[in-house]
């Protein structure tokens, strides 16, 4: 990378999670049975339809394939403090990137080509540190369950349909909620907020030709006017309505998310104790490293 990183020693989730999803996660909690239901009836069979499909229809990064993604993949890891999950790259013409975590076996990422030919390295690096969040805050725990409901929904529609139903609005608003806290550990990865905007940006209106094109500033603009639609009661509806059945939030309140919070004593003060425990370290020991 062009400038100096630090490297987040001992970063612990709680330290940058998004208060709306702490605030999510708890009413999760309080469905009855959502953990012992999917487990029970979806679990199993699901878990290895996606592990199966997924390492049939990927590509295994690593040293020697796509090597420049694995080391976007283990810089971030270092600077995040955490162990790397396996990383595929996908042909799939929608651009997107998810993340799943089997019992027994190790995590992996999955990143769509048509995602990776419209960012940058810095901003793939942003996306798979986003992926990594999901999995430093244990995210897994629900996601899981999540993306088990949406293959049973696709492949035993009636079953599906019913178990997504009753629990589709609570497990939605915690997935949006979540992505809030994974945009704050891959701006806390590339150290960067131009960085994630950037990514957001070309999520809203990016492709290969458009891409080179767009205007960061601009979209920086758009995204803080966004909280002007909230200031009457129907543009406030229109919002809620908006959002209800996404899987994650609009790509200018991410983006607004990531301005406000970068700019805000939370992150300055986050990377500054950082910085403090590396500079300490180094000056008694020598042991710790300053990306």
């Amino acid at each position: 990378m062009s400038f100096s990183k630090t490297q987040l020693i001992g970063l612990k989730a709680d330290s940058f999670r998004h208060p709306l999803d702490l605030e999510a996660t708890q009413a999760l909690k309080q469905i009855p049975g959502i953990d012992m239901l999917v487990r029970n009836l979806l679990g199993p069979v699901a878990e290895q339809v996606f592990y199966v499909e997924n390492i049939a229809s990927s590509i295994l990064v690593g040293e020697k394939q796509l090597p420049h993604l694995h080391a976007l993949l283990l810089e971030a890891c270092q600077i995040l403090d955490m162990e790397p999950p396996q990383l595929y790259v996908r042909q799939h013409p929608a651009p997107n990137a998810y993340t799943f975590a089997m019992r027994g076996k190790q995590p992996f990422i999955v990143i769509h080509t048509s995602l990776i030919d419209i960012l940058t390295p810095e901003e793939i690096q942003g996306v798979i540190a986003h992926e990594l969040g999901h999995l430093k805050c244990d995210h897994s725990v629900y996601l899981t369950p999540v993306n088990i409901l949406i293959l049973a929904a696709a492949t035993v529609p009636t079953v599906g349909a019913i178990l997504a139903q009753s629990i589709q609005s609570q497990l939605l608003e915690w997935v949006r909620c979540a992505e809030f806290t994974c945009d704050r550990a891959a701006l806390l990865a590339t150290q960067n907020p131009k960085i994630m905007m950037s990514v957001l940006m070309k999520l809203a209106g990016g492709s290969p030709n458009l891409s080179p094109q767009l205007n960061l500033d601009a979209f920086i603009a758009q995204a803080r006017a966004y909280d002007d639609i909230s200031k009457t009661e129907m543009g406030e509806m229109l919002k809620v309505a908006r959002t209800a059945q996404l899987t994650h939030p609009v790509p200018v309140l991410r983006a607004r998310e990531i301005d406000q919070w970068a700019s805000g004593k939370e992150y300055q003060k986050l990377l500054q104790n950082h910085k403090i425990c590396y500079d300490d370290k180094v000056a008694n020991k020598g042991g710790w490293r300053n990306w």
